[in-house]
């Protein structure tokens, strides 16, 4: 009889997702902002961020998969702090 194997799901739940968007991240976790300055998404204050996904402003600018997986382990991270 073959073994069964559980996948273990996290349990930590993201707070920053790639749907969000920009302004609501912001909103909700301002220190996000630096995060995401700092790769080159400046759009915090641009109007098409309260319309704009994280995914969706990442690739406008250029950011690949790699890239944008990696800015949100920072966002959440620093998103975390603030609880």
């Amino acid at each position: 009889m073959a073994k069964k194997t559980s996948v273990r799901k996290s349990k930590t739940r993201a707070l920053v997702t790639p749907r969000m968007s920009i302004a609501e991240a912001v909103c909700k976790y301002p220190k996000t902002a630096e995060v995401m300055m700092r790769y080159g998404m400046h759009c915090i204050g641009c109007q098409v961020a309260a319309m704009e996904s994280i995914s969706q402003g990442a690739a406008a600018h250029g950011l690949n998969k790699a890239q944008v997986a990696k800015m949100l382990k920072e966002m959440n991270a620093v998103a975390k702090r603030k609880r």
